[in-house]
């Protein structure tokens, strides 16, 4: 799952929780919204540690210019 799944579920865990006055029998949809949350922000955590571990820095290596003077050679 990529970083937009992750907030997919946080939206749409934030919309079960805070925006639906909605009953189901036999479901809280207050915790379920939650748990899409937790597992959403869960997701991000992990994508970013992941992501950050990819993102390794490279040190920039300057060229090294060497002045040859072939002119005085005969070539």
């Amino acid at each position: 799952m990529g970083l937009g799944g992750c907030i997919a579920l946080i939206a749409v865990g934030a919309i079960l929780t805070f925006a639906t006055d909605w009953e189901l029998q036999g479901a809280n949809l207050d915790v379920i919204g939650l748990i899409l949350m937790a597992v959403g922000i869960i997701g991000v955590a992990t994508f970013t540690s992941i992501a950050r571990r990819r993102r390794a820095v490279v040190p920039t290596v300057t060229p090294t210019v060497v002045d040859r003077d072939d002119r005085g050679r005969g070539y």
